[in-house]
């Protein structure tokens, strides 16, 4: 029998060898793991041992060294739980740490041997599994649907009155040049600096003849044509000749001078062609002396907005600690959105103005709106938790996807198949699959590869001593032709 030990022997240590070779050779192969030899004794009726067989090939699924590879499809798993679910073009699924990626002809996400990487495909926490495809085709435009403002509102900015100003100031005592005393006249300055003389009642009358008076203050008035030609009166405040004109200013885009500030914001409609909405802020008088107004109106490409009514106004009121007191959003309509020649959708935009403040310093806006423009693919990134997401030339990312991993209650259960694949067998069991860095699973590290985790010190360790476990059972053999040889010579 003993040269049935000796040659189960020969055959284990050849047999761990060429696993040993097999490791060596795939040290540099992408997601590769390495495997190693168990051994079993063979025993028979008697005591003695009939020699040794292999009991198993053991793959060994600890993770490899990540190095970063640059290249936009390539994929890491960064731990041990987790492999790549693949899909061939007739649906067989297999599975792989080879995260080297690249882009078919039909834009699908595919390895070295064309098997199909997947993941949830069809939007926000789908659980539909599917070759994932890179977009060729352009994003589809969004229109604006928010705005939002903040701004500082310059708190000592000058208020704008819509209309002319006519202030009533008072009534005067006239005495002409003979010292005569007209008696208790009233009147008025209009914006434009007018005088009108009115009764107590308001009503007109007459105003005082051409000449020379004095006021009860003791200044000389010079009047002609019912006006002051020099002088002042200073009977009641204020006085005549410090009351500066205050002209109507009603809002229009046109005039500088009837708005505070301007805001103009780019905006898009349905089709993604851009537009330019544009907020006019304009100090009014306060609603008391504790509050300050601004009215904000709002021109579309120019012309006025359908809501809020011709343009505006809102009304935005501030305390005296420069708070926003006022309902801080609006909405501004626009039905007819378009350009000549291409009809868009209208527009409903929410404006929302929270945080704004009136402090005492420039006009200081910021600004957000939602929507854009359509985009031509530019490339794509794939995140830790394995979010595919493509970018756009307009700026905007797209997630069109998410990779799945899948793990497996026993991984030396799976029936490797080549290509650095594996496949599902019954002592595998069935696949855990889902997303990366949830439910255990290993997160994702992108443009980026996994080494293979060949430890090529002990694998050279490990060959020296198959090596001498060869060549101590084939002394075994030698040792026992020798035994023969003896027996035969005895004859």
């Amino acid at each position: 029998m003993g040269f049935g030990q000796g040659l189960s022997g020969l055959n284990a240590a050849a047999q761990n060898l060429d696993v040993i070779g097999n490791n060596i050779a795939n040290s540099g192969t992408v997601g590769f793991k390495s495997s190693t030899v168990s051994f079993a004794d063979v025993y028979a009726q008697s005591r003695v041992g009939m020699g040794v067989q292999v009991a198993a090939v053991n793959q060994r699924f600890t993770a490899g060294n990540l190095r970063s590879s640059g290249g936009e499809l390539d994929i890491a798993i960064d731990g041990e739980a987790g492999l790549f679910r693949l899909q061939d073009v007739t649906g067989n699924v297999f599975y792989s740490r080879n995260g080297e990626f690249h882009a078919d002809k039909s834009n699908h996400i595919v390895n070295a041997q064309g098997l199909r990487l997947t993941g949830y495909i069809g939007g926000a926490n789908s659980t539909t599994l599917g070759p994932i495809t890179i977009p060729s085709a352009n994003i589809a435009p969004s229109p604006t649907r928010d705005i939002m403002t903040q701004a500082n509102f310059d708190a000592n900015a000058t208020p704008i009155s819509a209309t002319d100003v006519v202030e009533v100031l008072g009534e005067v005592t006239l005495t002409d040049s003979t010292g005569a005393a007209l008696g208790a006249m009233n009147y008025r300055v209009s914006s434009t600096g007018v005088i009108s003389w009115v009764d107590a009642s308001g009503n007109a009358v007459a105003p005082p003849a051409d000449g020379t008076y004095t006021s009860g203050a003791g200044v000389t008035v010079e009047i002609a044509g019912g006006q002051i030609v020099s002088g002042y009166m200073d009977d009641s405040a204020p006085n005549v000749a410090y009351v500066a004109p205050v002209i109507g200013r009603p809002f229009s885009p046109t005039d500088p001078d009837s708005f505070s500030h301007s805001l103009p914001i780019q905006v898009y409609d349905s089709l993604g062609n851009s537009h330019q909405v544009t907020q006019y802020f304009v100090k009014r008088s306060g609603a008391s002396g504790t509050t300050s107004q601004w009215d904000v109106h709002y021109t579309f490409d120019g012309r006025a907005v359908d809501a809020p009514a011709n343009g505006g106004p809102l009304s935005m009121t501030f305390d005296s600690a420069g708070r926003l007191t006022s309902e801080p959003r609006t909405i501004v309509s626009v039905n007819q959105a378009g350009l000549p020649g291409a009809p868009a959708e209208p527009l409903a935009i929410n404006l929302d103005y929270s945080g704004s403040t009136q402090f005492g310093g420039g006009f200081t806006p910021s600004f957000f709106q939602n929507g854009y423009a359509t985009g031509e693919y530019s490339g794509l990134s794939i995140g830790t938790n394995g979010e595919v997401v493509a970018s756009y030339t307009n700026g905007e990312k797209q997630t069109i996807g998410r990779l799945a991993l899948a793990d497996f209650a026993n991984l030396q259960g799976l029936k490797p198949v080549g290509n650095n694949a594996w496949q599902e067998t019954p002592d595998s069991g069935q696949p855990i699959v889902g997303y990366p860095g949830e439910n255990g699973l290993s997160q994702i590290k992108g443009q980026s590869l996994e080494e293979s985790n060949v430890d090529m010190s002990q694998e050279l360790v490990n060959m020296i001593i198959a090596q001498r476990n060869y060549q101590a059972n084939a002394q075994t053999i030698k040792t026992q032709d020798q035994l023969m040889q003896t027996l035969m010579q005895m004859r």
